[in-house]
């Protein structure tokens, strides 16, 4: 495990230790996503060869335990160099069913919440079942694209948020469009294409979108037919940071739409970056 702490003093780590079971790596000279340093790679570089020097196999999961005002898009940038090593990467954040959304007034809290793969819903034991599906209804609202973990047992929802290989999602329109609780800084916005575009075109409106966005595109995720592709082409995004695009030719589903979630910015703000492309985009109704 790596854990990072903004202050010089790893008392997170320490705890973590305690029982000697979970090998440490500490980073704690600032928060991960503002490092210019490669500090990150060099520490999951230092856990790999310390099993190879040892003659044990890689290990099958690192998990890193960032400070809480990480955002995602730039860890996940800064560990871009080590694709070479083609490890699998997942966000889980996890979400207070006693603060619901409030939280989300800081904008790292709102990063987290969109960019992640997995919610976790806490301190499920501190609410009563209204208040429990208040919480369902909060998360669902920021990023209805997640997993949403909704499980008391503790060991169960921990085992749950780490298992990479979960059930086929539902379609991805119809999980942008389940219901949620709006909360009045978060958008889920949905890009509809009514005919295949060139990729020339889609990528220049993907720039567009981040460049006008910046900070405040928090996801992105959608399956779009391109004329000169043989096959859809998955398109996902952490903050600005895109995954290469990749050929989806397995995909069964709908191939004409982007997801979006965006903080403090609507559907007639950013439908003028489409251009002269066959796009619609509407705020999905929740709530």
């Amino acid at each position: 495990m790596i854990v990072n702490e903004v202050g010089a003093i790893g008392l997170d780590g320490a705890i973590i230790a305690e029982d000697g079971g979970i090998p440490v790596t500490l980073l704690s000279n600032g928060c991960i996503c503002c490092m210019t340093g490669g500090d990150l790679e060099r520490a999951v570089e230092r856990l790999l060869a310390v099993r190879a020097q040892a003659g044990l196999p890689p290990p099958s999961r690192v998990v890193l335990e960032t400070s809480g005002v990480s955002k995602p898009g730039p860890i996940l940038r800064s560990l871009a160099a080590l694709a070479p090593l083609r490890m699998r990467i997942a966000v889980v954040s996890t979400f207070d069913c006693t603060r619901g959304t409030a939280v989300a007034e800081f904008e790292e809290a709102a990063a987290q919440w969109a960019g992640a793969q997995t919610i976790v819903l806490t301190k499920l034991d501190a609410v009563d079942e209204a208040g429990r599906a208040d919480a369902r209804a909060a998360a669902t609202g920021v990023n209805p694209l997640a997993t949403l973990i909704d499980e008391a047992d503790r060991t169960a929802a921990v085992r749950t948020a780490f298992e990479l290989n979960g059930a086929k999602p539902r379609s991805l329109v119809a999980t942008a469009l389940a219901e949620g609780a709006a909360h009045p800084r978060i958008r889920v916005l949905l890009v509809r294409f009514s005919a295949p575009v060139r990729w020339d075109d889609l990528a220049a409106f993907l720039d567009g979108l981040a460049g006008f966005c910046g900070d405040r595109l928090l996801r992105v995720k959608g399956v779009v037919g391109v004329t000169d592709a043989g096959a859809p082409v998955l398109v996902q995004s952490v903050g600005t940071l895109f995954s290469p695009p990749r050929s989806f030719a397995g995909y069964q589903g709908e191939a004409d739409f982007l997801v979006l979630i965006v903080r403090d910015l609507g559907a007639e703000e950013l439908a003028p970056l489409a251009g002269a492309l066959p796009v619609t985009l509407t705020e999905t109704a929740r709530g």
